[in-house]
């Protein structure tokens, strides 16, 4: 193996998650920091939640909510279009009557 080209290995690294738990374990970084652990991941915990990174959640219901307007506004659309055609047609067959 060459010589001086591993980086240094720290025994006493500190891993801090983000629901306060902290713990020891070997690594070559001296402090790191996470957002989940085994005390608060649902896999292990059995809870349901939501874990949202970057706002994915809030983007996923913002582009529902468009959704859903753009469906209402392409059914009343529709029903304008379909009652006009049947107006058009009503107003041609009086004046075919005439």
């Amino acid at each position: 193996m060459k010589a001086n080209i591993h980086p240094q290995y720290f025994e006493d690294t500190v891993v801090i998650c983000a629901c306060g738990k902290s713990f020891i374990t070997g690594s070559t970084k001296q402090h790191i920091s996470v957002e989940v652990c085994s005390q608060c991941h649902p896999f292990y915990t059995g809870e349901q939640r939501l874990i949202d990174t970057k706002g994915k959640a809030e983007e996923f219901n913002r582009r529902m909510e468009q959704a859903k307007t753009y469906k209402q506004t392409r059914a009343a659309k529709k029903n304008r279009e379909e009652k006009g055609q049947r107006e058009a047609k009503t107003l041609k067959e009086l004046l075919s009557e005439a």
